[in-house]
């Protein structure tokens, strides 16, 4: 342990806290810091507390308001043999604004959003996406390579951001209409999992619907990735593009979904529970008159509720087609 870089974590949650798990398992000295405290090893008083005891600082925080907010905090820590690596998703201003906040105090940063959800961060298999510096991500290349399987250069600070924001777009859209054809197969008395079966020998097929679709057809939404999650990060994108001429409607109406989805206390559900905006099988809790005799059976899962608003799957309007949320 003594030859391995001193590691801090601040932001414990699905992801970051397996990080931390991952990067101890390695052999790394880890010291974590969290808003909420946790019965976490090394788990220190602050930030700054974090900055000042190691040398590579990984942000695993909600958004960029909690972003800036902790490089305000550790500021006062940081020195010019600090790098600090934000891999939360938040906007290409926030990025350049947090790498202008590190660069005052003399440290060096890296954008460094990922692909991978809960698991692949416990297996140590996530994928990152690297803005910045190629000098700088080679001295943070051994603690990144622990945690994952895949590290990819996409050019200086911002372009991994928005990579990230894009992919993200393409995952919720995917998921958004694979929810709708498998209503449309429920109301059509078509065995759920034949959709499984074709799409299997069929180019329509990605891996999100891979991972998500067994999933919808069990009713298991534990969240590997929430509803809140990707809206946050869908309205990032339809603020980026503003004043830019361009329009995207297939993203605002995946974001109308997930407005829905939110509204309906499914917030902190994975956001493959937008098969629950559908009511077929497995997918709401069970009720009189929703649940069609031509689906699979089996019982449903009671979602995590959030709100006290629901949404019935009439309320048309919470999909929110071709509608711009900001």
């Amino acid at each position: 342990m003594a030859d391995k870089t001193s590691v801090g974590i601040i932001g414990l949650g699905i992801i970051g806290s397996r990080i931390a798990a991952v990067l101890r398992r390695d052999g790394y000295p880890v010291s974590v810091w969290n808003r909420t405290p946790r019965p976490e090893p090394k788990f220190l008083s602050s930030p700054q507390e974090v900055a000042e005891t190691t040398d590579i600082i990984q942000l695993f925080v909600r958004d960029g308001v909690a972003l800036l907010e902790v490089l305000h905090a550790l500021a006062s820590g940081l020195r010019e043999s600090h790098i600090v690596m934000n891999h939360a998703t938040v906007s290409p201003a926030e990025t350049l604004e947090a790498a202008r906040l590190v660069a005052e105090r003399g440290a060096s940063f890296l954008d460094v959003p990922f692909t991978g959800s809960r698991d692949a961060a416990a297996q140590g298999e996530l994928v990152y996406y690297i803005g910045g510096e190629d000098s700088v991500l080679e001295r943070a290349r051994p603690v990144l390579t622990a945690s994952s399987k895949a590290i990819l250069p996409m050019g200086q600070i911002g372009a991994a951001t928005y990579i990230k924001i894009a992919t993200n777009m393409i995952s919720a859209a995917q998921v958004g209409v694979l929810a709708e054809a498998l209503a449309l197969l429920d109301r059509g008395g078509v065995p759920l999992v034949k959709l499984q079966e074709a799409l299997s020998q069929n180019v329509a097929s990605s891996g999100v619907i891979t991972a998500k679709l067994p999933l919808m057809l069990a009713g298991d939404f534990e969240p590997r990735f929430s509803v809140k999650n990707m809206f946050k990060d869908l309205q990032i994108a339809l603020r980026t593009v503003e004043r830019k001429e361009i329009d995207l409607p297939v993203t605002g109406a995946a974001a109308g979904a997930l407005m829905g989805a939110l509204q309906a206390g499914w917030g902190e559900d994975d956001f493959a529970s937008l098969a629950r905006h559908y009511a077929y099988s497995r997918s709401v809790p069970k009720k009189e008159n929703l649940i069609s005799e031509k689906t699979l059976s089996g019982e449903p899962e009671e979602s995590v509720a959030t709100s006290t608003e629901p949404a019935s799957p009439e309320k048309k309007g919470l999909f929110g087609f071709l509608r711009r949320f900001k």
